[in-house]
């Protein structure tokens, strides 16, 4: 019997599993970094070992010091979550020897499966469909496009599409540097890079005593750098296709009897829109998406995994499926800036109409899956996932309207994320109608995808609210004259100005005036104050039909600072402007700022030299990635702020690009 589980991990998943032990009355143990001491799952944890560093190098990859927190905490198994050692035999068998439960598959499975070229040849002996393994050596003209892969692990880390046989090297350097940050194993291959595809999964679970059930699939077409950003249970594809579960499934457990697999593990296909289908990998651990599996089926995976692991078997049946799940993955980043990863604190998480944390959907509602609370910190050192969104609905289009109005009113303070982009998604036609694959992107426009849901009238109908609710805020703290409509001046013919900065759309600058008729606002006739606090503004708001009433929800961080206007009509983040500029804050033109904190890997050019738009400056390392500094025209490289190896804060100037149309 296990009584007390070690997750090797950090994070959402960490909290995942401690909530499926809490229901089983086991006891959790948690490790640490020293930038993540303040997590929530070190917080959840009944005891908690400090790994000391902040990188993964240093932390969640030393093997060594999480199998001395087990037995210092008296830990009896481990749970390696996913990323990290959760795919590392080494590791699983150290656990082994010193005398802990494995919680996953057997040391020989993950070593068979560990290899992706391997794997493959494996798969292939099998009788599963394969894509053919290429030697970045032997690659040619003709084999191209190829796709870079890390052999050792997945998530996108060690991953380049090359369309060019002059870029091969270079991507293959630059993976092979991801993959060896990411899982302490540079060892990367090639194989054929099929431009659209949908990609399918069946998750499988197989006990000691010979059980394999395959679970169900998932579809996971929608990514972004070769990492998932929806995913959803079952299927569209796999459900217009007649028999194309049936054999995906007779795949997975071909998969899985080859290699005498145990545990939860998940066997990845690529397929096209005939239904034909080719074996990708498969993770020896649990996915990151299996919430929708566990939605649409009922079943408790983690709680599966810990049942397998103390020798319990499997039912022989398994439960029926049942109504649409739709997960998205909501991540601490701009979509329209090269999918930049975004740190700093997040300030308020909250999803509308959560109804489960780290629970099973039995009706129709929202799941959060989440790593971070309010106040959280998103360093540089790990992926900038903030949480999983996860819907249940009866039918698909009911879960994708759920989980896009949910997000659309969630309250999100403190960081860019890509949460607009995901509205967009589950909105847009196409994805209704099933017809995603991994172009998804590319086809429908990255641009107006990542666009704000909120129309440019919409955001200056908040804006109004910010400032009134500002308003009010400044009568509140007057000592003289608050109760006056306007508690700064004698002089009511002039109007109240206030200024902010979108993110999109520039600068606002807001004109009103408060008298004794009512609201007047430079540019909107018509518009009525029913109430303002400093946290809350209510309005009429003229229609066609009539005027409408609309309520907005304000929440200031910093004075002058961040402003965050909620509504139903949808989220919107704008900076308070002073009313007088400190001439130092600039900079000059061409500057090349940081855009997040990193190190510096390398250089690209020299002082003095000419660069051409797009042309690399220097690479920055931050969250397991790179990330391209490029010049923003032709000129000059006429600054370099930085060496190789540097540490820099985030908006620090790196470089200054003159250019070549500058007058001196």
């Amino acid at each position: 019997m296990v009584t007390t589980v070690l997750v090797a991990n950090r994070g959402e998943i960490a909290r995942r599993i401690f909530a499926t032990c809490r229901r089983m009355g086991i006891g959790t143990v948690a490790v640490y970094s020293d930038a993540d001491a303040q997590s929530p799952h070190v917080a959840e944890a009944d005891a908690a070992i400090r790994l000391p560093g902040n990188t993964p190098g240093e932390t969640y990859l030393r093997g060594d010091l999480i199998i001395e927190a087990a037995l210092a905490a008296g830990a009896d198994a481990i749970h390696p979550g996913y990323g990290f050692l959760s795919e590392n035999a080494d590791f699983a068998r150290a656990a082994i020897e010193a005398g802990l439960v494995w919680v996953g598959p057997p040391v020989s499975a993950i070593e068979q499966m560990g290899s992706k070229v391997e794997s493959k040849k494996m798969m292939d002996a099998a009788g599963v469909p394969v894509l053919a393994e290429l030697n970045p050596a032997e690659v040619t003209a003709e084999m191209l496009p190829v796709l870079i892969k890390a052999s050792a692990g997945g998530g996108g880390r060690g991953m380049r599409v090359v369309r060019s046989l002059d870029d091969l090297p270079a991507q293959l350097e630059a993976a092979q540097r991801e993959a060896a940050s990411a899982f302490g194993d540079p060892t990367v291959f090639c194989e054929r890079y099929l431009e659209t595809g949908r990609h399918i999964e069946v998750q499988v679970m197989a006990d000691t005593h010979g059980t394999v059930w395959a679970v169900g699939e998932r579809e996971c077409s929608i990514q972004r750098r070769h990492q998932k950003v929806v995913e959803e249970a079952p299927s569209p594809l796999v459900e217009k296709i007649d028999g194309m579960r049936e054999r995906l499934f007779e795949a997975a457990r071909l998969a899985a009897a080859a290699i005498g697999y145990e545990g939860a593990g998940t066997v990845e296909f690529l397929a096209d829109d005939k239904g034909e289908f080719f074996f990708l990998e498969m993770n020896t651990r649990l996915q990151v998406e299996h919430p929708v599996t566990e939605c649409t089926t009922g079943l408790d995976l983690v709680r599966c995994q810990l049942q397998v692991a103390q020798g319990q078997r499997l039912a022989a049946t398994l439960p029926p499926l049942r109504g649409h799940s739709i997960e998205v993955r909501l991540y601490a980043e701009d979509p329209a800036h090269d999918w930049q990863p975004q740190s700093g604190t997040v300030h308020k998480l909250e999803i509308s109409g959560t109804v489960e944390e780290f629970g099973i959907l039995d009706r129709p509602g929202i799941r959060l899956d989440s790593g971070v609370v309010d106040g959280s910190v998103v360093g540089v050192y790990y992926d900038p996932m903030l949480a999983k969104v996860i819907s249940y609905a009866d039918t698909r289009d009911e879960a994708a309207r759920l989980l896009a109005a949910a997000l659309q009113r969630a309250r999100i303070h403190g960081l860019v994320t890509n949460r607009d982009l995901l509205v967009r998604v589950l909105r847009h036609p196409a994805f209704l109608a099933g017809e995603t694959d991994t172009a998804f992107f590319d086809r429908h426009g990255l641009e107006n995808l990542s666009a704000p849901v909120v129309s440019e009238a919409d955001e200056r109908l908040s804006i109004v609210a910010a400032a009134l609710a500002e308003a009010a805020a400044n009568r509140a703290r007057a000592r003289v004259g608050g109760g006056l409509p306007s508690g700064w001046r004698n002089l009511p013919s002039q109007p109240q100005s206030k200024r902010y900065e979108s993110r999109t759309t520039g600068t606002h600058e807001i004109r009103y005036r408060i008298t004794r008729t009512g609201l007047e606002v430079e540019g909107l006739d018509g518009l009525e104050l029913v109430e303002a606090t400093p946290d809350s503004v209510t309005l009429l708001v003229p229609g066609e039909r009539g005027p409408v009433r609309r309520r907005f929800e304000i929440t200031r961080y910093g004075d002058p600072g961040w402003v965050y206007i909620d509504s139903p009509l949808g989220p919107v983040a704008v900076r308070r402007l002073p009313r007088f500029e400190d001439p130092s804050e600039h900079v000059a033109e061409g500057s090349l700022l940081a855009p997040m904190p990193g190190a510096v890997i390398r250089l690209g050019a020299e002082v003095g030299g000419r660069v051409e738009k797009g042309q690399p400056i220097l690479w920055l390392e931050a969250m397991k990635m790179e990330h391209t500094i490029a010049a923003p025209a032709d000129g000059v490289l006429t600054e370099l702020n930085v060496t190789a190896g540097q540490q820099v804060d985030v908006g620090a100037v790196l470089a200054v690009v003159q250019a070549s149309d500058t007058q001196e």
